[in-house]
């Protein structure tokens, strides 16, 4: 009788996987890959050609549930030690973000000198204190762009989000920014930043009137801009946090212009379009972005900015443009008619570790 229960102990022990969630080829689980799809925005080459939405690949799903730490067989009742399952809380930590992206989108239309000069002040406070506190990251890039397609930047680069390297016209800093140290068109934390960013920020107040910032922000992450060889060559990286500064005193939007003579249609697309164009930039991950909008805020408002005269320290009502900051999870609005931008930075610097903090690395 002993003999017929161990022997009976021994085919339900090592008998077939049915009911352990083991498919048919011997494997632990079922993998499923799912297809993830991103809006994209229309409009979005330099001859409007380009948009529609793209899809790109997820990461897998796990089907084939039914696997513990204890095996059973249902029918018996009886059960049998098996190794425990990995705790998943014994993860290593993430580090957190090692690289950080900085794109700047100044407005250069006419009423923004007061605005970039004060930009170029609060400047380097801001960044040091940046890399002060994100004790963990080891590069950076900063690049400028611009609210139309510059027209001072070399010839094959005056295109609506071609990073900026040399200025001119009314207000400008007025000379070539380059060499960078990197040997592109953007910098890195090896510069002089607060010297180089002087240069390229003071964009001047000879731009396109139709400011259309989000576009040109847009363009400037575009994988084909940054390409090798192209105007942006290099400057976005997957595996970094990406912070845009967006600094206009306009309203993004589809409206004639306040004095009835010029039609300004801005950016295509609408805040969630510029949303959805800018998370599918950084593959998918909303919370690996953080934007910083100096704008002419809906609470408390600025002082109104009067555009048939070039008024001074005032800003047009900025709604469309709050509605897309405000939408991540990592994003501020400060008020571009302050006499300072220190505190909005000072204030940004933990949104910004905090983003950190939680950075999801691609793949």
């Amino acid at each position: 009788m002993r003999t017929l229960c161990l022997a009976l102990l021994t085919l339900v022990a090592c008998g077939d996987d049915a009911g352990r969630g083991v498919d048919s080829d011997g494997g632990g689980v079922t993998q499923q890959t799912g297809i993830v799809t991103m809006p994209g925005l229309t409009g979005m080459s330099e001859t409007g050609g380009e948009g529609g939405s793209a899809a790109t690949e997820g990461a897998p799903t796990s089907g084939g549930a039914g696997e513990s730490g204890t095996g059973a067989d249902p029918s018996s009742g009886l059960k049998f030690d098996l190794p425990a399952t990995p705790d998943a809380g014994m993860m290593m930590a993430d580090p957190g973000c090692t690289k950080v992206d900085l794109l700047f989108v100044i407005d250069s239309s006419g009423s923004m000198l007061d605005e970039q000069q004060t930009l170029v002040a609060s400047f380097p406070e801001f960044v040091a204190a940046m890399q002060a506190q994100l004790a963990d990251t080891e590069s950076y890039h900063v690049g400028v762009t611009t609210s139309d397609a510059y027209p001072f930047n070399e010839a094959q680069c005056v295109l609506d989000g071609a990073l900026v390297t040399q200025t001119g016209g009314e207000g400008a800093s007025g000379k070539s920014c380059l060499p960078f140290t990197t040997g592109k068109r953007w910098m890195d934390e090896t510069e002089d930043l607060g010297s180089k960013f002087g240069c390229a920020g003071q964009v001047g107040t000879s731009g396109d009137g139709n400011e259309r910032p989000m576009y040109t922000m847009l363009r400037a992450v575009n994988p084909e801009l940054n390409a090798a060889g192209a105007c942006n060559d290099g400057f976005i990286r997957a595996d970094a946090l990406l912070v845009v500064v967006v600094i206009t005193d306009e309203e993004d939007d589809h409206e004639m212009s306040a004095c009835g003579q010029l039609a300004q249609p801005g950016s295509p697309g609408e805040p969630l379009d510029w949303y959805n164009g800018l998370v599918f930039a950084k593959g998918g991950v909303e919370t690996n972005i953080v934007v910083l909008s100096l704008i002419g805020p809906v609470d408390p408002q600025c002082p109104a900015l009067d555009k048939c005269n070039g008024g001074i320290n005032g800003a047009e009502l900025s709604s469309r443009i709050s509605q897309f900051t405000e939408m991540f999870t990592y994003g501020s609005v400060g008020q571009i008619c302050a006499p300072s931008y220190k505190q909005f930075f000072a204030d940004a610097i933990s949104v910004i570790d905090n983003a950190c903090d939680n950075f999801m690395p691609p793949g």
